[in-house]
């Protein structure tokens, strides 16, 4: 069964959606190129752009890839880029971590 997002997560996927689509429209692209690009269906572009959390990550990151935004979001999720992440570098990091 699948689980529903809770609604800060849906908020946040329609954000992001947002901006996916605004990123689109600033570089002068029809869906059909993006979605193109990314290889996936007009249909998938659509619900990424209208911020449905069913779509998968693959899908998500490929139309990022399309867009030039990949590494902006990779960066964005280096823990190097926070302070928490460079203070704590410096410790032993356990290589594994049991769930």
């Amino acid at each position: 069964m699948k689980r529903k997002a809770t609604p800060t997560v849906e908020e946040t996927f329609a954000e992001v959606g947002e901006s996916i689509r605004t990123w689109r429209k600033l570089y002068a692209l029809k869906t059909v190129q993006v979605a193109e690009r990314a290889g996936i269906s007009l249909g998938t572009l659509r619900k990424i752009e209208c911020g449905d959390p069913s779509v998968g990550l693959g899908a998500f990151l490929e139309v990022l890839r399309s867009l030039g935004l990949l590494n902006v979001f990779a960066e964005s999720l280096d823990p190097m880029n926070s302070d928490l992440g460079r203070a704590r570098i410096t410790e032993n990091l356990p290589k594994r971590v049991r769930s």
